[in-house]
């Protein structure tokens, strides 16, 4: 593969996880109250604290620790048993530092690299495999965090200015 095109896709998994995703979380729980963070419909659905945590130990597990190095520490079904009622700056610096963290591991990854093969959860995959399902597996989890959000506030989130004709982030 192009290096140039490894570096480019990279940059581009960076600005998604922290440059979109996180400010459009950071304004859902901005709308929430802690209650409503750990409401779910019932018992087979994800309240959105426990999507925080399962994102948080997705981002590290393939990150941090499948392309970084770092020990690999996830316990996955905690992140869905929680029912503690957490409060949500707790979960969103936990989060937040994790994106910290696993940008700047993706800020190291040599772009020369992206077609070697890692064991991360015990798949095989390439290091360009493992930044592409983190930044989808994380684009669905912010949508379901999205969704949460309206039906529990029954408002608009306002990501977005378009006045200008030209969709503007309204979180910058």
């Amino acid at each position: 593969m192009n290096v140039e095109v490894a570096r480019a896709f990279v940059e581009e998994a960076r600005r998604h996880l922290l440059g979109d995703y996180l400010p459009k979380i950071e304004r859902c729980l901005e709308r929430l109250t802690d209650e409503q963070v750990c409401w779910r419909a019932n018992e087979q659905s994800n309240s959105v604290g426990n999507l925080l945590l399962h994102l948080e130990g997705n981002v590290r597990q393939w990150v941090v620790s499948g392309l970084g190095g770092a020990n690999d520490r996830r316990a996955r079904d905690r992140e869905f048993n929680e029912r503690t009622r957490l409060p949500r700056e707790r979960l969103l610096s936990a989060l937040r530092a994790t994106l910290e963290e696993a940008d700047g591991v993706l800020a190291r990854l040599d772009p020369s690299t992206i077609l070697e093969g890692r064991s991360i959860q015990g798949l095989e995959v390439t290091a360009l495999a493992a930044v592409f399902h983190v930044v989808e597996h994380f684009s669905m989890h912010t949508g379901q965090i999205i969704l949460l959000t309206k039906q529990l506030t029954g408002g608009d989130l306002a990501f977005y200015d378009f006045a200008g004709g030209v969709p503007q982030p309204n979180w910058d």
